[in-house]
């Protein structure tokens, strides 16, 4: 049976250079987060939880299938495909992955420190922890 794999940002950054062919980093945050606060450059953006009601993507598993399959043409995306999911801060891809590997999926790992990662003693993100944090590349839209 797979586990998930922890990884920092920056071994997150270089696990997915060093496996840009079979690899895919997939940020699960809702729509407003991906859009206002910014992803990683190469992020494809699959909802774990989004708005308006809040509720589980039950097409999740699906829809990062399907998401493989394209982006990683040739691959079984259950077995040669690598998963690195990626939240705010690392809480919710233990629960997406979770999914993920109930679901067939063999190599799922996470950015624990997630996007922005937690708050500082101020109530900020950003200034702790996360791929942000680390001054990997980032945009927003």
């Amino acid at each position: 049976m797979s586990t998930l794999i922890d990884l920092s940002p920056k071994a997150a950054y270089q696990f997915l250079q060093d496996h840009a062919n079979s690899s895919l980093l997939i940020d699960i945050r809702s729509s407003m987060e991906y859009l206002f606060v910014g992803h990683p450059v190469g992020a494809v953006h699959i909802a774990w939880i989004d708005e308006p009601d809040w509720d589980i993507n039950p097409d999740f598993s699906r829809e990062v299938e399907n998401t493989l399959k394209h982006r990683l043409m040739g691959l079984d995306p259950h077995n040669e495909c690598s998963v690195v999911l990626c939240c705010r801060s690392g809480k919710r891809t233990r629960d997406a992955a979770a999914i993920l590997l109930e679901n067939g999926f063999q190599k799922v790992y996470h950015v624990d420190e997630g996007f922005e990662g937690e708050r500082d003693e101020n109530q900020h993100r950003s200034t702790v922890g996360g791929w942000r944090f680390h001054g990997l590349p980032w945009e927003q839209c």
